[in-house]
């Protein structure tokens, strides 16, 4: 197994996925100026400034984690060259913290940000507190459903380097 193919397939895999985040992005902001635009209700006004800030979120979110990749792809070989064993306990150390992050804000706090978030619409009868809260949740299911691929990614990449790592022990 080449664990330098296999580490510069994932950060690539990663730059493509991060491009869906910057779609969004821009989606969520060409929604701000359609509401902005076309609004005439209280509710569609009540939209402009949320949409926004999502779209900009997820434009930051995605261009960072966009250039990191992108940036990780070429550093790979120059580490892999210089030692092995080193390249691979680092990347197992990074992507077993980065499974650690997944777990606690991906899979826990953003399901109970969506929870809040839906209680608020119920309960709340105000045009820009629904807006926002929507809002929140669309965002939110698009971090899920991009990092939900993304953390199935990072598991088994981190299953394959453990298993080098036991190869390269021997």
């Amino acid at each position: 197994m080449d664990i330098l193919k296999t580490a510069t397939d994932w950060a690539k895999a990663e730059v493509f996925s991060t491009q869906f985040f910057i779609l969004f992005g821009f989606l969520f902001v060409l929604a701000s100026i359609g509401f902005w635009q076309l609004g005439k209700t209280d509710m569609a006004k009540a939209y402009i400034i949320p949409t926004l800030v999502a779209g900009s979120l997820l434009l930051i979110i995605g261009l960072g984690l966009f250039f990191t990749n992108k940036a990780r792809v070429t550093q790979f070989e120059t580490a892999y060259n210089s030692d092995k064993l080193a390249f691979v306990e680092l990347e197992l150390v990074r992507a077993e913290a980065t499974l650690k992050e997944y777990q606690t804000v991906v899979f826990k706090a953003i399901p109970l940000i969506i929870a809040v978030c839906a209680l608020v619409i119920v309960f709340v009868d105000k045009p820009v507190w629904r807006a926002s809260m929507i809002t929140t949740i669309a965002m939110l299911v698009v971090i899920l459903l991009i990092d939900g691929t993304a953390h199935a990614r990072i598991d088994d990449y981190n299953q394959q380097l453990m298993s080098v790592e036991s190869t390269l022990k021997k």
